[in-house]
């Protein structure tokens, strides 16, 4: 039901909207989030603010950008279709050669009708696009004395602010699941909309359960948005996030795909692995060597969050990716279905889990507990004192009972038992 109400918002209302790292884009963006989730929060930190070894550019707005020929017919047009201009120009007005406007207007040969996405965040620069048929009708169709006047109706705010929007659905525990999602790609749908569309399904699902667990779902410009996100909330995550899943070009029905943490073995791997068995599902795994999206940052040395990626096809790895062809005939509620089921079962999973970690530093002192005597022990009392033992060395917060049990090589009944015992004297929490 849900799927379906925001598969229908994005395609007829988000998808023309012109949204970038910053700006009214996404400002708009966030604003039609809220109306539909009204306990959505929308937060802003500062153009210019240093974020780790980053600083927050400046805010960029776009008002209009064109081409115009020695006849004064527009041949580019970025409010026909806002891939046409480069995310990020400059402001522009000037009469151009033609050779000089060929090397400012990008194509993609691979597919000749498509409009390439193309962005220049960090450098100042001016660019359009259009697709390799157009750029050839230009070469073909004028001279090379033809003058073109170019005009790129940009701004930018120093003064300006970046946005990223967050829901947060309190469990029982602060022990955290986070589900992070990018809204800052203008009029693309599998990379970009359709991470929002199953975030905004699942967050619908998730409220209306108790949760034994915190769920908070993130919905960031790519990169920057994750960076400042972590800076400001490093130490909070840390202490509590025990799993979660970047959704990424997670809507067209070709495959399903993924990529597990740096590592492939923390909770959010192993749930997602159960998650596609239990769904009887073949999907491909990517090699975190192929990561593009916010794992990066997810998963960065001093970071080290238990995250890891669900994909459909994985951006890069489908025809029409950074493209005008990347639309709404592409991504279909079969695919968006199939992303949905896999993210909800292995948030589902992880909500399960019990992850057990020691309350102290060091072997706990057992004996003022009467759980190791000072006097010699029977060998049934030994056997149970290694157990416990055992137990404890694997309960540091990233194991759940499950491989715990695997790990002591002790059956799960058993393991459980210990589990109980350990919290009720308060040794684990």
């Amino acid at each position: 039901m849900y799927l379906n109400k925001y598969y229908n918002l994005a395609k007829n209302i988000l998808f023309p909207i012109c949204r970038s790292i910053t700006g009214n884009g996404i400002k708009k963006t966030f604003k039609i989030i809220k109306s539909q989730l009204p306990k959505f929060k929308i937060y802003q930190i500062k153009s210019g603010t240093k974020v780790f070894d980053w600083r927050v550019p400046p805010e960029w707005n776009i008002k209009d950008a064109y081409i115009l020929d020695k006849n004064n017919i527009k041949i580019i047009d970025f409010k026909k279709n806002n891939l046409h201009l480069v995310s990020y120009s400059v402001p522009v007005s000037k009469i151009l050669k033609k050779s000089e406007l060929l090397d400012r207007l990008h194509d993609y040969k691979k597919i000749p009708e498509a409009i390439p996405y193309i962005t220049s965040y960090y450098k100042k620069y001016w660019g359009f696009c259009c697709s390799y048929n157009k750029k050839k009708q230009i070469i073909d169709s004028y001279s090379k004395d033809d003058k073109f006047k170019v005009v790129i109706n940009s701004f930018f705010k120093k003064r300006g602010n970046l946005h990223y929007g967050e829901f947060l659905i309190p469990g029982k525990s602060k022990q955290e699941i986070l589900i992070s999602t990018y809204i800052c790609h203008p009029s693309m749908a599998n990379d970009d909309l359709s991470g929002l569309i199953v975030a905004m399904a699942l967050i619908k699902f998730f409220l209306k359960k108790k949760n034994n667990k915190t769920l908070r779902f993130l919905f960031i410009p790519e990169t920057i948005g994750s960076i400042v996100f972590i800076h400001k909330n490093l130490k909070h995550l840390k202490e509590n996030v025990i799993g979660g899943y970047v959704l990424s070009c997670i809507g067209d029905d070709r495959m399903h795909s993924c990529m597990f943490s740096k590592y492939g073995n923390t909770l959010s791997d192993q749930s997602l692995r159960e998650a596609y068995k239990k769904l009887n599902i073949q999907t491909k795994i990517f090699s975190f060597l192929k990561r593009g999206s916010d794992e990066r940052q997810y998963c960065s040395p001093g970071i080290d969050l238990p995250i890891a990626s669900i994909f459909r096809s994985k951006y890069g790895e489908y025809p029409e990716y950074h493209t005008s062809f990347d639309n709404f005939n592409i991504i279909n509620l079969k695919g968006l279905n199939g992303g949905y089921r896999v993210a909800k079962l292995a948030i589902k999973i992880l909500l399960k889990k019990i992850i057990p970690q020691s309350r102290f530093l060091c072997e706990p002192f057992m004996t003022k507990r009467k759980m190791y005597p000072s006097i010699s022990l029977s060998a049934n009392y030994k056997q149970m004192k290694f157990e416990l033992f055992d137990f404890l060395i694997y309960a540091d917060g990233r194991n759940d009972l499950l491989k715990i049990s695997n790990l002591i090589r002790l059956n799960y009944k058993k393991t459980l038992r210990i589990y109980k015992l350990l919290k009720k004297i308060k040794l684990i929490k």
